[in-house]
Order: C-alpha cells, then sequence, then structure tokens
C-alpha cells in the first residue's frame, strides 16, 4: 500500500517536549519523522490553532491568568460535561498571549523544563515550517491535521472544514499527491472534505463508542460496524485510510496483556484502504504488561520507559502502512 511505513510524529515529539509547540514539531523534523501531527481547533475569530482540546487548561498557563478568570465556564463536548476554558472564547491575538505546558506532567515531568515558553501555534505556522524545513534538509515533511471535535463547533456556528482547506490550498496542499492526510472520528465529516479537497483522508475509529456525529444525527452505528468487509469497502468510497486504535489490531486481556492480533490490517488492505494505528508510546502505563519494564511498586513505575521497540516491531510486522509516535526517534528505529 506503501513504499514503506510512514512515522508520523504525534502531537510532534511530545514524549520529549509539550506537545503541539513549535519546539515539539521542529524536534520530530530533526528526528526524521515524515509526517507532523497537529490537533486542530478554531479560535473566536476563526483561525485554526494546535491543541488536543478546545479546553486548555491543562495544555496553557491560562489558570494563572487573572484578565482570563472570568472565561473559565463549563461546556458539554461531544456529550462529555467538561469545565476550564476554551479556545473558541479567546481571539488569535489573546490566545498568543498563553504560553504552552506539558500535559503529562507526573509521566513526563522532565519536559516541564519547557513549560512557559511557546505560544500555541497556528496550523499556517506549522505548514509554513513544514515547507520550509522540506527544503532546508531536501526532503518532504507532511503534515497530518486532526480536526477535533467539528460537530460541535458545527453547533456553534462555525465550519473547521472551510479554514482548513483554505490554510491546505494557500499552501499548495491541493492534489491527492501533497503531503497531507486529514483525519477525523466523524465520518460526515471527511464526507464533506471528500468534495472539497483531493487531498488524503483518514477516518479514526477507537475501541468502543460511536462517531459524535453519529450521536447528533441518530445514526445507531458504532465504530465496531466498522470492522466488518462490506463496511471498510464502503469507507474506501470516502477515505483513503483508516486511524484505528492500536487495540482494534493487538487487543488487550483483563491483565493488560497482549492477547492475538485480529484481521483488521488483512481485510482494510483488501478493501483498498491504508492503516495507520494510534498511539505508540514508550511510558509502562501505555504498554501491554509484557513490555513493561522495572519495579511495579516503585513510585516512577508508571513513567518508566518500557520495550517499545518491541511493540512498534509487533505491529510492523503485521503490514501497518504507518504509526503515530510520540517518540518518532524510536519508532524510525524500529522501522530500520
Amino acid at each position: 500500500m506503501t513504499a514503506r511505513p510512514i512515522v508520523i510524529a504525534h502531537r510532534g515529539a511530545s514524549g520529549e517536549r509539550p506537545e503541539h509547540t513549535m519546539a515539539a514539531y521542529r524536534l520530530a523534523i530533526a528526528q526524521g519523522a515524515d509526517f507532523i501531527e497537529p490537533d486542530l481547533v478554531p479560535t473566536k475569530d476563526g483561525v485554526l490553532v494546535a491543541r488536543h482540546e478546545n479546553e486548555i487548561s491543562g495544555t496553557t498557563d491560562v489558570a494563572d491568568r487573572p484578565e482570563f478568570a472570568g472565561r473559565r465556564t463549563t461546556r458539554v463536548v461531544d456529550g462529555q460535561s467538561v469545565s476550564g476554558w476554551f479556545v473558541e472564547d479567546f481571539t488569535l491575538e489573546e490566545i498568543k498571549t498563553l504560553r504552552c505546558r506539558e500535559r503529562l506532567p507526573q509521566l513526563r515531568p522532565q519536559n516541564r523544563e519547557y513549560d512557559n515558553i511557546e505560544a500555541i501555534p497556528t496550523f499556517a505556522e506549522i505548514l509554513d515550517l513544514a515547507l520550509a524545513e522540506s527544503v532546508r534538509g531536501g526532503r518532504s515533511i507532511g503534515v497530518y491535521p486532526e480536526l477535533k471535535h467539528p460537530t460541535y463547533f458545527a453547533a456553534r456556528g462555525v465550519d473547521v472544514t472551510i479554514p482548513l482547506v483554505a490554510d491546505l490550498n494557500r499552501n499548495g496542499f491541493d492534489r491527492r499527491d501533497s503531503p497531507v492526510f486529514v483525519q477525523c472520528f466523524e465520518l460526515g465529516t471527511l464526507q464533506k472534505l471528500r468534495s472539497m479537497t483531493s487531498v488524503r483522508l483518514v477516518f479514526l475509529m477507537d475501541v468502543e463508542g460511536r462517531p459524535a456525529d453519529f450521536v447528533a444525527s441518530g445514526d445507531p452505528r458504532s465504530y465496531a460496524d466498522f470492522l466488518a468487509m462490506p463496511a471498510l469497502r464502503a469507507l474506501r468510497r470516502v477515505v483513503d485510510g483508516i486511524g484505528p486504535h492500536k487495540g482494534l489490531l493487538i487487543p488487550r486481556d483483563a491483565t493488560g496483556a497482549s492477547r492475538p492480533p485480529t484481521d483488521l490490517v488483512g481485510k482494510a488492505h483488501a478493501a483498498g484502504l491504508l492503516v495507520h494505528p494510534w498511539t505508540f508510546r514508550a511510558e509502562n502505563v501505555f504498554l501491554p504488561t509484557e513490555l513493561r519494564l522495572g519495579d511495579p511498586a516503585a513510585p516512577e513505575y508508571q513513567r518508566q520507559h518500557g520495550l517499545l521497540q518491541v511493540e512498534l516491531k509487533t505491529f510492523l510486522a503485521l503490514g501497518i502502512d504507518g504509526m503515530f509516535c510520540d517518540f518518532p526517534a524510536a519508532a524510525l528505529a524500529a522501522r530500520t
């Protein structure tokens, strides 16, 4: 399906720098990642910026900014009640006054060294970085944006597909062979994008639950309903690939140990779909029990790095076409 499995730097080199910062993207590029991945949410004035969620108290210093104290609120996002500060309540100018912080400080305390330094990057700035570094390094550096919560934003009167396509087109990313994949957990958004752009599209799939747009429209289908061959073939009319949770390829039992692989990779390939599973991380807490290292009773056990290389090679042996990884250098070494 591809010449070699691509390495997608998940939120940049987010295992080594605070996620969705220019430092994380630059490090991923320096390590050799094929694609950098920004999650995108819109500001009050409609500019796409890179945050994992639209609630930003865990990834910025907004809670320490007295001038924004009055903007703390509670919203229902994809059926979940969330309290905090939301990107959509800030203009880009205001967003740019905030500073990024490590989202997982208990697991990645070393990344706190880079807290409170960088501003939140816009999607346009990330595209500029990828283009400039492609020229400087003499190799193509792709972008792999994810549109977050499009149904939620549509209900607020914001169509996130429009600024996404505008930013891509402005930079010449408007062809099927452009170094771009656009991903989303909502199939309706991908169907709309198919009529707006020629770049490749990827349907993200979780181990349980339903797409938020299906919930909103009353469509009873779940992600599990897309694992059968007829559904995968139908998906191929809309998207170029699937981005399954890695548990859909190698499930785990109740103890957290790996079970035998499923046949999803083979079925997806037979349907003409690429397979880019997520997310590979080095810390014990994210690994199957048989790949964890250290003393489970030790206070640092959860954040200690286990045998990520073994996990990566196991998934590569299944024939996957790409991998989302917080540690791009490890993924590149496993591919080699």
